[in-house]
């Protein structure tokens, strides 16, 4: 909106607004407007959540120390989503429909988390949505979004191929196109493509949610992932740095880097309320959208691969939980004390600032090499 007003609008008759043309600099107005906009909404919102008594319910499996920790206002997620989508809708260039995929991604993965934290707090009790009902709506949602892209990439506006690090002539189409030839056979072209968009996206979503047990923890690793993406858009848009890095370059994914801007600054603002000992928990309803979020914005820059360093202690936090199911269903064995692995370290007497602190530190140094892989190809 402030876009075409500024740049579209008004630049012709003041020559100083051609500011506004440029992708970064709307990046850098859209970071600082979600900033302010999380920090200046937070008291209001963590006493509206106080008045209704939407308070966190603590696992009763959970670590011990964890248990005065509720009441705590939960589902400050809300705030998270408006401090993203408002300072997308005012920077971007709204004509480009990658910002729009970003958006529905965030917000349809939110009203997800937004049942089950609702439910959880209709219960009483840490017990929301099951695992089953959770997983089915958020394929409901890959469903849409791939559908989307599928069309786009009839429209050769979208690739389904990947991008694989290190290896720059090396790109896999997840289209079968053998079978798109034939009409009854014809969907079965796009299972491996979906089947990828799930694994991503779902997984993605998941992880960040699994990860959101410590102060701090998660919304600290999500402005490290959100500020690595945000270049990678910006990069991937860019002729000149495109042609530098050898990437795939997309003109259209640029808006992408307003989205992924107004995601850091919205997550450093939380982090001001969330940072230890927390005002206010993200609740499922952040956790869902921006792992969503983050995860579609990979697959649009086609950078889902590299979404594995970008994201390295959101799966790591993942993968313990799935390796420690895994071992007590077919073992009768733990692997870890407590899953996922930050109450691990928890129960090994860790204090929680200080396992903050290193998985930040695990964190960036993880998206750093990412990003050096641009240059390593």
């Amino acid at each position: 909106m402030l876009y075409w007003l500024l740049y579209e609008k008004l630049f012709p008759a003041i020559g100083p607004f051609r500011v506004f043309r440029y992708v970064t600099s709307r990046a850098m107005f859209a970071s600082l407007t979600s900033l302010f906009l999380c920090v200046i909404l937070g008291p209001w919102l963590i006493r509206k959540l106080r008045e209704f008594q939407i308070g966190q319910h603590i696992r009763e499996d959970g670590p011990k120390s964890h248990q005065k920790k509720a009441g705590t206002p939960t589902m400050g997620g809300v705030l998270i989503i408006i401090s993203i989508v408002v300072p997308t809708l005012l920077w971007a260039d709204l004509k480009q429909v990658y910002a729009w995929i970003a958006m529905f991604a965030l917000l349809a993965f939110g009203v997800i988390g937004f049942i089950d934290d609702y439910a959880k707090v209709i219960k009483g009790r840490n017990l929301g949505l099951t695992a089953k009902q959770k997983f089915g709506l958020q394929v409901v949602v890959a469903a849409l979004i791939t559908g989307v892209l599928v069309i786009m990439q009839y429209l050769g506006s979208y690739t389904t191929t990947l991008n694989v690090p290190f290896i720059k002539q090396f790109h896999p189409d997840l289209l079968i196109h053998s079978l798109m030839g034939n009409p009854f056979t014809y969907v079965l072209g796009f299972v491996p493509f979906f089947l990828f968009f799930v694994l991503v996206v779902v997984g993605s979503s998941n992880a960040v949610n699994v990860t959101d047990g410590l102060d701090g923890l998660a919304i600290g690793l999500m402005v490290i992932s959100a500020g690595a993406l945000t270049v990678l858009a910006y990069t991937s848009g860019n002729r000149e740095f495109a042609e530098y890095l050898q990437l795939a370059r997309n003109p259209r994914t640029a808006e992408l880097t307003i989205f992924c801007g107004s995601m850091t600054g919205a997550s450093l603002g939380f982090l001001w309320w969330n940072s230890h000992p927390a005002d206010i928990f993200m609740g499922d309803v952040g956790s869902l959208s921006l792992g969503g979020a983050m995860g579609v914005v990979a697959i649009l820059i086609k950078q889902e691969l590299l979404l594995v360093f970008i994201a390295g202690m959101f799966v790591t936090e993942l993968m313990s939980v799935i390796l420690q199911v895994g071992s007590y269903k077919l073992r009768k064995k733990r692997i870890f004390k407590m899953a996922p692995i930050h109450h691990h370290f928890e129960a090994l007497g860790w204090p929680e600032s200080k396992i903050i602190a290193r998985f930040w530190i695990a964190g960036l140094v993880l998206a750093l090499f990412a990003l050096t892989t641009l240059k390593l190809r």
